[in-house]
């Protein structure tokens, strides 16, 4: 029922959503250190919605009897120097997982796999969304970032993030 390079694109694609998470934590990190806590906040709470992600294609591939391998997680190599390039960064990478989604999406396509289309339906929604949450920090910190007080009240702002599991349902 499901094609082989549908079973590789879904294995891979469960790496690259840990590979975020730890990305993200990474970022998170950097503003730690920065003493920017809310940005610190927000890209923790990006990471736990990146291994739910995770999860997920791991709880599909079982629930349809398709094997899981996990590959190592690689470390993130982004070079961070100014408090905008964490932000231009995740928006870089989650354009990444969108064409990630999208090629097994057209792989399913191909094949027909109307049940793994259907799956990745709330994934391709997820994706625009995370897309415009990346691109809308970016224009934030555009704007505010380079004032002091305006720099702590986007902090405070991404400080109220808080973590909501995903209700989609396998």
């Amino acid at each position: 029922m499901f094609s082989e390079r549908v079973m590789k694109l879904l294995n891979e694609q469960i790496t690259k959503e840990f590979f975020s998470a730890y990305l993200y934590l990474h970022f998170a990190n950097y503003y730690e250190e920065q003493g920017l806590k809310g940005f610190s906040n927000w890209f923790t709470v990006q990471a736990q919605e990146e291994r739910d992600h995770a999860l997920l294609f791991i709880k599909y591939m079982q629930n349809n009897d398709i094997k899981v391998t996990f590959e190592a997680i690689g470390k993130p190599d982004t070079e961070l120097k100014e408090h905008i390039d964490a932000l231009k960064a995740a928006l870089v990478h989650e354009q990444y997982v969108t064409a990630s989604i999208h090629s097994i999406y057209e792989a399913a396509y191909e094949n027909k796999d109307f049940r793994t289309m259907q799956f990745l339906d709330w994934f391709v929604k997820e994706q625009a969304e995370e897309e415009t949450n990346a691109s809308d920090n970016i224009k934030k910190m555009e704007l505010f970032g380079s004032e002091s007080r305006s720099l702590y009240m986007l902090d405070q702002e991404l400080g109220t993030r808080v973590y909501t599991a995903p209700s989609l349902v396998l």
